[in-house]
């Protein structure tokens, strides 16, 4: 930036405009997008392709390793955000955590995988919060304490 001492100078100087940065198409030799999605302590690896709409988890059919309606909605939150639902296959490995920490990890992986291919997807996948990574964890237990926070039962006597 140029050095201003008076206020004319200011006046003259053209304003500074930042660019958003261009984002890119990430995709591997098979047509695949790869993200990672963390939610508690599950970790999920996913890769959406272009396809009929399957999801694989761990090898297994999603209605088969998520049981709850509630998860399965959850996962499919993305792809109605995106308006893009039975376009894209999924295949993905859950690792850690519940399935309900899962459940939230691969959604969160879904939506970053669908960013990488493609990014005209990205606002509406920001506005619904889908790639915001959820920081919340259990808390630790302390030493003195029952769990985290629970203290032993008071006794008068």
């Amino acid at each position: 930036m140029a050095d201003l001492s008076s206020l004319a100078e200011l006046r003259s100087s053209s304003p500074v405009v930042q660019t958003a940065p261009v984002r890119e198409k990430k995709v591997d030799a098979q047509g695949r997008s790869y993200a990672t999605g963390k939610r508690k302590n599950a970790v999920a690896r996913v890769w959406v392709k272009p396809g009929n709409g399957t999801i694989t988890v761990n090898g297994r059919d999603v209605t088969v390793y998520f049981a709850r309606p509630v998860l399965r909605m959850l996962i499919n939150q993305p792809f109605q955000t995106a308006r893009c639902e039975g376009e894209f296959d999924v295949v993905c490995t859950v690792t850690g955590g519940g399935l309900s920490g899962q459940a939230g990890a691969l959604r969160h992986g879904i939506s970053r995988a669908l960013t990488f291919f493609d990014p005209a997807m990205r606002p509406a996948l920001k506005a619904g919060g889908f790639l915001t990574r959820d920081p919340r964890v259990v808390e630790r237990k302390k030493y003195g304490k029952h769990k985290a926070r629970r203290s032993t039962q008071f006794s008068k006597r």
